[in-house]
C-alpha cells in the first residue's frame, strides 16, 4: 500500500470518525430536545387539566365527612378544560383505581394504558411518564394525580403522539447518513488530490535518486522550491548526500586510478631488474661456460640487480604501511638529538658535503622511527639533485614545529612540482642518478599518517626548501649526554 493511500485512508477514516460523533451527537440532541419539548407541552397541559379538575370538584361542607359524590360523566365531558386541549392532544379522567371516568368530546371512552407500577406511583402522589403504542400509534403519556383535601380523587392522563417526532428524527438520521457518506466520498477524493500534491516533490527525489543510481551520475540535484519544511529538509539532506557521495566517488576512483598506475608502475619497476636476472641466469647456463672474468661480472650484476630489489620491495613495504598508519605511536619527541643522528647518517653518505643544523630545543608528536625515515629521505633526495650546503632548521609556529631542509640545486619547474609527490615519478633527471621516484611519496605518507603536513617551494635556479609541519609536543627534560 502506498504512502499516498495510506495518508488518504487515514485522512478518511479520521473525517468519517468525526461525522460519526457529530451525527451521533446532534441525533441525540434533537432525539432529547423534542422529547423534552413534548414533555413540558404535556405537563403543562397535565397541570391546566387537574387545576380545572381540583376547582370544578367542590370541598365538601364542614360538617360533612367522606369522599365527594362522583360527578357524572357528561358534565365532566363538557369541561371547558378539555375544549381546550392542543391539537392532537389526547386526554383522559381515571378514577383512583384506574378505571375511565371521562374523555373529551368525542373521544374513545376507554383509559389510555397505565402500569401497574404506574398506578401505585400516583397513588403515591407521584406523576407517572408512559412511553407506549396504542392501536399502532406511538404515544407518550403524562399521569397526573388530582389532588382535592389531600386526597387523590381523580388520574389526568395527557398524550401527544410521537409520530411526527420519530418520523423528524427519521429523517435526521438518514439525511446525516447519506450527507455523511456523500462527504466522505468527497473527502476521499480530495485527500487522495492533496495526498499526490504533498508527496510529488518525494516522488521526484525518487525519481531522481532512480536516475542516479541507473547512470551513476553523483553531479545531480534535486530541484525543490517549495518551503522549507520536513519535505524541504528531506531534499535539503538527499542533495548533500549526494554531495558527500560525489566526492566518496571521486576519491574511490581517483584510489582506483592510483591504484592501477601503481601497479603497472611496479610491474614496470620489477620487469627491469628481474629481465636482468634472468639474462644473466641464462649467460652462466651456456655450454661451454663463459670465461671466469666476464663469470664474475655477471655475478656482480645479479647481486646489484637482488640489492636493487630488496629496496624496491623495502620501500614498497614502508609506503603500504603508511598508507595503513600501522606500528605509527604518538608519543611527544625531542626533535634535535633526532635530526642529529641523521645528520650524521646522511654525512656518510657524501662525506665531502656539508649539512648544517640549527634546532631549537623543541618537541612533536609522533613516531621516532617514522621521523627518521621521513628526514633520511629528504636529506638523500637533496643530496643527491643538490650541490653545497644542505641546512636543517626548524621553529615553533603555534601548535605546530616547522622543519624544513634547503638546498642550493638546480630547483624544480612548475610543471614538474606538482607531480613530485606522485609514485614512481621522477622527472626528468639524470638516468645516473638511482632512485624509483618513491622516496617523497613514502615521506608524504608517513607525515599525513602523523597528523602533519608536507611541501615544496622551489624555484629554477635557486634550489628547494621542503617544509614539513608536525604536530608539537609537550616539552620534556633532556639529558645533556643526549643533545
Amino acid at each position: 500500500m502506498s504512502i499516498r493511500l495510506r495518508l488518504t485512508l487515514l485522512y478518511t477514516l479520521i473525517l468519517a470518525l468525526t461525522l460519526v460523533v457529530f451525527g451521533a451527537a446532534l441525533y441525540t440532541i434533537q432525539a432529547q430536545d423534542s422529547l423534552n419539548a413534548l414533555q413540558r407541552d404535556l405537563r403543562r397541559s397535565g397541570e391546566t387539566l387537574t387545576r380545572s379538575l381540583g376547582m370544578y370538584l367542590n370541598p365538601v361542607p364542614l360538617m360533612q365527612s367522606g369522599p365527594p359524590p362522583p360527578r357524572p360523566q357528561q358534565t365532566l365531558t363538557g369541561e371547558q378544560t378539555f375544549k381546550d386541549l392542543r391539537e392532537r392532544e389526547i386526554a383522559r379522567v381515571l378514577d383512583i383505581q384506574g378505571n375511565f371516568v371521562a374523555s373529551p368530546p368525542g373521544g374513545a371512552e376507554e383509559a389510555l394504558p397505565l402500569s401497574a407500577a404506574g398506578l401505585q406511583a400516583l397513588q403515591n402522589r407521584q406523576e407517572w411518564w408512559e412511553d407506549t403504542t396504542v392501536t399502532g400509534e406511538h404515544l407518550l403519556i403524562y399521569n397526573r394525580p388530582v389532588i382535592v383535601d389531600d386526597q387523590v380523587q381523580y388520574i389526568a392522563q395527557v398524550a401527544r403522539p410521537l409520530t411526527e417526532r420519530d418520523r423528524a428524527l427519521a429523517t435526521l438520521s438518514r439525511t446525516l447518513v447519506v450527507a455523511g457518506l456523500l462527504t466522505i466520498v468527497a473527502a476521499f477524493g480530495i485527500g487522495w488530490v492533496l495526498a499526490g500534491v504533498t508527496l510529488r516533490p518525494i516522488h521526484h527525489i525518487t525519481r531522481t535518486a532512480q536516475a542516479i543510481g541507473r547512470e551513476s551520475d553523483f553531479t545531480r540535484r534535486v530541484n525543490y522550491t517549495g518551503p522549507n519544511d520536513e519535505i524541504g529538509q528531506l531534499a535539503t539532506t538527499f542533495n548533500t548526500m549526494l554531495s558527500q557521495l560525489q566526492e566518496a566517488y571521486q576519491r574511490v576512483s581517483q584510489a582506483l586510478s592510483l591504484q592501477r598506475r601503481f601497479v603497472a608502475d611496479v610491474s614496470h619497476e620489477l620487469r627491469t631488474p628481474l629481465t636482468t636476472v634472468r639474462g644473466n641466469l641464462a649467460l652462466l647456463r651456456r655450454d661451454p661456460p663463459l670465461p671466469a672474468d666476464e663469470q664474475t661480472d655477471i655475478l656482480t650484476d645479479l647481486v646489484e640487480e637482488s640489492d636493487r630489489l630488496i629496496r624496491l620491495v623495502n620501500n614498497l613495504l614502508i609506503l603500504a604501511r603508511a598508507d595503513a598508519g600501522h606500528n605509527l605511536a604518538r608519543e611527544p619527541i625531542p626533535l634535535a638529538p633526532v635530526v642529529a643522528e641523521v645528520c650524521r647518517q646522511a654525512r656518510h653518505l657524501d662525506q665531502q658535503r656539508e649539512i648544517a643544523e640549527a634546532i631549537p630545543d623543541v618537541t612533536v608528536l609522533g613516531d621516532r622511527d617514522a621521523l627518521k625515515q621521513v628526514l633520511l629521505i629528504l636529506l638523500d633526495n637533496a643530496l643527491k639533485h643538490s650541490q653545497g650546503t644542505i641546512t636543517i632548521t626548524a621553529e615553533a609556529v603555534g601548535s605546530q614545529v616547522a622543519l624544513r631542509v634547503c638546498d642550493h640545486g638546480p630547483g624544480i619547474a612548475p610543471e614538474v612540482l606538482e607531480h613530485v609527490f606522485d609514485r614512481f615519478y621522477r622527472g626528468p633527471v639524470d638516468a645516473t642518478i638511482p632512485g624509483f621516484g618513491l622516496g617523497l611519496s613514502i615521506a608524504k605518507s608517513l607525515v599525513e599518517s602523523l597528523e602533519g603536513t608536507i611541501g615544496i617551494e622551489s624555484q629554477p635556479g635557486s634550489g628547494c626548501t621542503v617544509q614539513v609541519r608536525l604536530p608539537q609536543g609537550l616539552a620534556i627534560e633532556i639529558p645533556p649526554a643526549s643533545r
